[in-house]
């Protein structure tokens, strides 16, 4: 009976060990994505400058782009934004996703449309402006469709409308040449 209070301390431990050690070898940019190689989420949301303009998944079919989920609340967001205007200039088609934070009406939060459009008009002026359209999913619906966890996260969409790639994290210059300029060019052809 003591080698077996013994054992099983021990087995425990090797076993969390085992998990542990393993997870230093992963990259947590990397995961893996339910909608990988599935249609873009049907959606309806409107364009975050253009209220009156909506944006559904069949009319952003035709080309292949970028859809970048991001926010002036995200700092690694607005570090990405200059290299991906570079992108842009370069040819590449980057719709924004706006994630709205959501408001909490008990603490004095309400949302205002026009704030918002001033705040993003500003931070995009000053750091560089990537996006073609920026989509605004208030409620945040397409992003929970999407799997979003976070901000930034990018998604790599082909002329018909399907998820090609997910990345979450930054897009820099190494992640780009890395991981997503090869994908992104097969599609243009």
């Amino acid at each position: 009976m003591r080698k077996l209070a013994f054992f099983i301390p021990f087995a425990l431990f090797l076993g969390l060990s085992v998990f542990l050690f393993s997870g230093l070898f992963s990259d947590p940019m990397e995961r893996e994505s339910s909608v990988l190689n599935k249609a873009l989420p049907a959606f309806a949301l409107p364009d975050l400058q253009r209220p009156d303009t909506i944006w559904t998944e069949q009319k952003l079919q035709g080309k292949p782009y970028l859809l970048n989920v991001w926010g002036t609340w995200c700092v690694t967001c607005n570090a990405e934004l200059a290299y991906l205007t570079e992108l842009r200039e370069q040819g590449v088609m980057i719709i924004g996703l706006y994630y709205q934070q959501p408001s909490d009406a008990a603490f004095g939060e309400v949302f205002n449309l026009a704030e918002l459009q001033q705040e993003v008009a500003l931070k995009l002026q000053q750091q560089g402006d990537p996006y073609q359209w920026n989509i605004l999913d208030k409620d945040r619906t397409l992003i929970f469709d999407l799997g979003v966890t976070g901000a930034p996260e990018t998604f790599l969409i082909d002329a018909k409308g399907i998820i090609r790639y997910h990345h979450v994290g930054d897009i820099n210059p190494q992640v780009w040449q890395q991981k997503l300029a090869a994908a992104y060019q097969s599609l243009e052809e």
